[in-house]
């Protein structure tokens, strides 16, 4: 714990936020990408400590939210085949479909089970040489390169019961898709570190340079997000927009040489719909033609799927930044991590998940008065 207390210490953030309320001169508003800095935000009272007119947007990062309806309803009528046992981690087992859940597919008969790693779904096909297991594949480019593994093990060892449901998006497109909005306010991001420790930061100065809007790479204890807010809000005043690297410790430029050669050896870029937001070009993985026999959806022949969200699920405004998770109807109400009307309040990344660990007894007006933890 040592290392990350480091990152916690009340009185060096105290110093970042002097210099940051010392800097500020005009109200600006940031998106941080990825949720699991929406949850340090949220858990340490960040946005509370702010100056009054800096606004953090919570952004679409958080992949068991942004797969889609459809994409869900496919892994349910998978994971009820006889033949099949479907793998995945714990936190989709309650991401709702149209209908059920995985947790409802279990309940009913299927075999359904929790791996920590796709390579423990691989073992499973192994050990069950006549069953075929399929793996959940989603995330980011965080996640990509285990699956990627996976999948080209499977290949090298002949194992021909295993296949992969993949869900893969990709962060840089989803950035674009948000600028491109008529509706946009965000003015600087803070991209994941997580992302850019495997993919680099090679594809963010041009959309910089394009939509003109400072992206610092940042970290996910409280001092490296205050340290993100610092040097954008820095740019924003000087009227700079370059890349920043604020996570030095785990980001490099050129990124993970190896996990990115995986990736372009197994995967090929696609473009992916994102649940609550539509599709976005270029912004999703599926398995390259090489790979292809491992696809579960074209094993399965899964189609015909026809998908319906809640009317009174607002999570697509959640992730777009157009809304904020307590000021939803159903927040808190019909909308509960036992009852969830959407993904976003079921992963432990999902921006309506922290709102109700965190702050769900606050009104608007009282949220900022609620007593920030750092």
């Amino acid at each position: 714990m040592k290392y990350v207390e480091e990152f916690q210490d009340p009185q060096l953030a105290e110093r970042l936020l002097a210099d940051i309320r010392a800097t500020v001169t005009r109200p600006w508003a940031l998106m941080e990408v990825c949720g699991g800095q929406t949850h340090s935000i949220i858990r340490h009272g960040l946005d509370q400590l702010l100056p009054e007119g800096l606004e953090l947007i919570h952004g679409p990062g958080c992949p068991v939210c942004v797969t889609p309806l459809e994409v869900i309803d496919k892994a349910l009528e998978i994971a009820a085949r006889p033949e099949v046992i479907f793998c995945s981690f714990g936190d989709m087992l309650r991401v709702p479909g149209s209908r059920s859940d995985l947790f409802r597919v279990r309940s009913e008969g299927g075999d359904v089970r929790v791996v920590y790693s796709p390579l423990d779904a691989l073992r499973v096909a192994r050990e069950n040489p006549d069953r075929e297991v399929v793996f959940f594949g989603i995330g980011f480019e965080t996640t990509a390169p285990p699956n990627a593994m996976t999948v080209y093990q499977a290949r090298r060892l002949g194992v021909r019961n295993f296949s992969l449901l993949v869900s893969h998006v990709r962060v840089p497109p989803a950035i674009d898709a948000i600028q491109n909005s008529p509706d946009c306010r965000v003015q600087a991001y803070l991209a994941a570190g997580h992302v850019c420790s495997v993919m680099g930061t090679e594809e963010y100065p041009e959309l910089a340079r394009r939509h003109r809007v400072p992206i610092v790479v940042t970290g996910f204890e409280p001092l490296d997000i205050l340290e993100g807010v610092r040097r954008a809000v820095r740019q924003l005043e000087r009227g700079e927009h370059t890349v920043d690297n604020a996570y030095p410790r785990a980001v490099r430029a050129e990124g993970n040489p190896a996990a990115r050669e995986m990736l372009r050896d197994v995967f090929e870029v696609t473009d992916r719909a994102w649940r609550g937001i539509g599709v976005i070009p270029v912004s999703g993985w599926r398995l390259s033609e090489r790979y292809r026999e491992y696809d579960a959806e074209h094993r399965f022949s899964v189609t015909g799927i026809e998908t319906l969200e809640p009317a009174a699920c607002r999570s697509g405004e959640v992730l777009q930044g157009l809304l904020k998770p307590h000021e939803c109807e159903a927040f808190g109400t019909t909308c509960t991590p036992r009852n969830p009307l959407g993904a976003t309040m079921v992963s432990s990344e999902g921006a309506c998940a922290a709102y109700y660990l965190y702050r769900r007894l606050a009104t608007p007006a009282a949220a900022r008065e609620a007593t920030p933890v750092v």
